[in-house]
């Protein structure tokens, strides 16, 4: 389930973005940034800012704007500094939250994130609280037309840790960060195109929620993602396909 589930949201959440072009770009640019800023402004030798280019690149970012965000991440650039800010929570049915914030401005971020949960009638939780129930791994995607079949031959000769091919067709390929970069480079050099690529935290365990519950849950999603300063959402629901379709 966790495969179709994970397709199901990135598809809704996909529908979002495609209406919010500049939110989008103002994400895929604040990821530069920070990877420009851990790891230095040369692609060549930073995995990290070679991706946040490429997704940017997925969403038609214009290269000044790429330019300016490694240059603000290299301290080259205009603008406050951005702090990456990770907060722990539970929603309501027990769902634990791992919320990846890059804000230049925490006492902004704080209050919104704790009211987003309060009125979903969630909560903060304590540093640690949650997040060994995650593990971070790399996750492809690939759509539900995709070649499974050839998908899994590249992802198995790669390195990949695992291959989740569904019902539908779609697939999800996790691999351990170290060996994310190969793998990723393996499908691009062969061209078979993946819907996403990232280093995500994946939760080792997953809680079923009812249709009703579900639905609740991907508006608090939602509301925490609509913030400018939030970047990821990580959790450990699981809902009904009626409910990410609803």
């Amino acid at each position: 389930m966790a495969g179709h589930n994970k397709w199901s949201k990135v598809k809704h959440i996909k529908a979002k973005e495609d209406a919010k072009k500049g939110k989008a770009f103002s994400k895929v640019g604040r990821d530069i940034t920070i990877a420009a800023r851990q790891g230095g402004d040369n692609p060549d030798m930073n995995p990290a800012l070679r991706l946040a280019i490429q997704k940017a690149r997925d969403v038609n970012m214009p290269k000044d704007n790429i330019q300016r965000a490694i240059e603000k991440g290299a301290g080259t650039g205009e603008g406050n500094a951005l702090e990456e800010i990770i907060y722990e929570a539970y929603a309501p049915g027990g769902v634990a939250i791992l919320i990846r914030s890059l804000t230049d401005n925490k006492n902004r971020t704080v209050p919104n994130v704790r009211a987003a949960l309060s009125k979903a009638g969630g909560s903060l939780a304590s540093s640690g609280a949650v997040s060994y129930l995650f593990e971070k791994k790399g996750v492809l995607l690939f759509d539900d037309d995709c070649d499974s079949d050839h998908v899994m031959e590249l992802a198995i000769e790669s390195g990949a840790d695992d291959v989740d091919v569904q019902d539908d067709g779609s697939v999800e390929v996790t691999t351990t960060p170290e060996g994310f970069e190969s793998v990723v480079a393996a499908f691009n050099a062969s061209s078979v195109g993946y819907l996403d690529a990232s280093i995500e935290m994946v939760p080792q365990t997953r809680i079923l929620l009812d249709i009703e519950k579900a639905k609740g849950f991907l508006k608090l999603i939602d509301k925490l993602e609509d913030d400018d300063d939030i970047q990821d959402v990580f959790h450990n629901a699981e809902f009904p396909d009626e409910a990410v379709e609803g």
